[in-house]
């Protein structure tokens, strides 16, 4: 009798260990299936803040943002070579700290990390003991988790997290943080091209403008605020026979007058930019084709008339048989949030250069 009794306790434990492991493995599948649906969420998040028209410091300050706030870290800071020297692209670490943090590529224990690709965490075991990478902090970090960053295998950075409670991170799921850095890179990665054209954007010389890249970057803020925009370009149509029958110095001048002419009649609302040689583009944000049809007309009229001579720097008339009046021929379309600025501009491009020398119009295509 007392054999049954024991052979059925053993199957009843055996029994209850197969339920406790099949409960454990659903719980362990459920927070997976969670952890992927969060992973997704802050991926999407990701993308959205990548199509937003922000420049690219303010796109990753967002994105670290939102590491801290759906992962509950504590300190993020994401440091990138930017070909001279590291600089700290977002953190919110107290600016005192930045010093160290934008020189941890040079911190022995994490050049094994930059030379192998791989995580390297490092903590302490009580309160009264500091990181070694620290110089004057003592309270603020007591464990991390250092992630070099690459590029299509070239080391562009780092990204580091930041707990001030020893041995936060032992238990942390590494493959997660993993993929998080992954994302960091896709996102670095994808606002390159935005960021080499902020860095390019000059003004011009003779007008005072910014050149045609200002229109992809900065310029989106404010076209981007609504629906739908005009989108003008013109051309000086004279200026390469102001240049070859007079002479540069004249067609510099005319340049100048038309810029200061168009900027003292528009609204400092709208982007005025000088696009390439003797093409102007004027964009009218969220106003249509119609609302600016008499204002381009009265502004062509008025340049039109205006008389330019050879001047000194102190504006003495150096040849008075240098004397012109610009032409101007202009096309406008429509624009439309969140399409391509760039093929408008090629279609407007397209037309202006293939229209007549003596085309002096204004055209909407």
């Amino acid at each position: 009798m007392l054999v049954v009794v024991i052979i059925v306790l053993i199957i009843v434990v055996i029994g209850l260990i197969i339920y406790n492991l099949r409960i454990h493995k659903k719980i362990q599948t459920f927070k997976n299936i969670n952890q992927k649906i969060n992973n997704l969420s802050v991926v999407q998040d990701f993308m959205s803040t990548i199509g937003e028209t922000t420049s690219v410091d303010e796109k990753i300050k967002k994105i670290n943002d939102l590491l801290i706030e759906k992962y509950e870290i504590k300190y993020s800071t994401i440091v990138v070579f930017n070909g001279a020297e590291y600089e700290i692209v977002a953190s919110n670490v107290d600016k005192r700290h930045w010093d160290s943090l934008k020189a941890l590529q040079d911190v022995e224990m994490f050049k094994d990390s930059i030379s192998t690709a791989t995580p390297k965490y490092v903590t302490v075991n009580n309160e009264r003991e500091r990181l070694p990478y620290q110089k004057m902090e003592f309270g603020r970090a007591k464990s991390a988790i250092f992630f070099p960053l690459y590029i299509d295998n070239v080391y562009i950075g780092y990204w580091i997290i930041e707990s001030g409670t020893p041995h936060d991170f032992d238990n942390v799921d590494t493959t997660v943080l993993e993929v998080i850095k992954d994302n960091i890179v896709s996102v670095l990665k994808t606002v390159v091209h935005q960021k080499t054209l902020e860095a390019i954007v000059r003004k011009d010389l003779f007008s005072g403008l910014y050149s045609e890249e200002y229109l992809y970057g900065e310029a989106r803020k404010t076209i981007d605020q609504y629906t739908t925009s005009t989108v003008c370009m013109f051309r000086i149509i004279n200026l390469e026979e102001i240049n070859k029958k007079y002479s540069r110095e004249l067609g510099n001048q005319v340049v100048t007058k038309v810029s200061e002419y168009v900027k003292q009649n528009i609204s400092s609302e709208y982007i005025f930019v000088r696009y390439m040689g003797p093409k102007f583009v004027i964009v009218f944000s969220g106003v249509d084709t119609e609302g600016v049809a008499d204002f381009l007309n009265d502004l062509k009229e008025g340049i039109e008339k205006t008389e330019v001579t050879l001047q000194d720097s102190d504006g003495n008339i150096i040849d008075k048989n240098q004397k012109v009046t610009p032409k101007l021929n202009f096309a406008l379309s429509t624009y439309y949030k969140g399409t391509g600025l760039e093929e408008v501009l090629r279609k407007l491009e397209e037309y202006i250069d293939n229209a007549g020398d003596k085309e002096s119009d204004i055209t909407n295509i």
